[in-house]
């Protein structure tokens, strides 16, 4: 799908935030500025039901964890991550338990990226962005 602006993208996250459950993955992949932040921002704040609230960009924390009315949800950016049995020191366990993850540069999980999960491939495509959405047929049409 088309994302010809940032209104674009936080109607995507917000119909994203609004079919997500707890143990939902969510693997954000795309290469720098593709939008990935964006997309992770626009669904923590419908989620929290706080169009302003503060998302920092979690590349130098590795993880910061919101608490929602829909449940926990755990946003890691593991960009900087060497080596994909480092997400354990991140709270990843918890998170797959109770929580909803929100993963940008999911890819550097490796094989430990769980099979049920939805993708999201963000690419620049002119001003905006283009969004590919794979995987968890229960969240229906976006």
């Amino acid at each position: 799908m088309s994302l010809p602006d940032e209104a674009a993208t936080e109607r995507l996250g917000a119909a994203l935030a609004e079919r997500l459950r707890p143990r939902d993955v969510v693997a954000l992949v795309g290469g720098l500025g593709a939008g990935k932040t964006t997309l992770a921002r626009a669904i923590l704040r419908a989620a929290s039901g706080e169009p302003a609230l503060i998302v920092p960009s979690p590349t130098f924390t590795l993880v910061e964890v919101y608490d929602t009315p829909r449940g926990a949800f755990w946003h890691f950016d593991l960009y900087r991550m060497e080596e994909p049995e480092q997400v354990f020191e991140l709270g990843w366990e918890e998170a797959r338990t109770d929580g909803i993850a929100l993963v940008e540069w999911a890819e550097r999980l490796g094989p430990l990226l769980p099979h049920e999960r939805l993708t999201v491939t963000l690419s620049i495509e002119g001003e905006g962005r283009r969004a590919t959405l794979e995987g968890e047929a229960r969240l229906g049409e976006i």
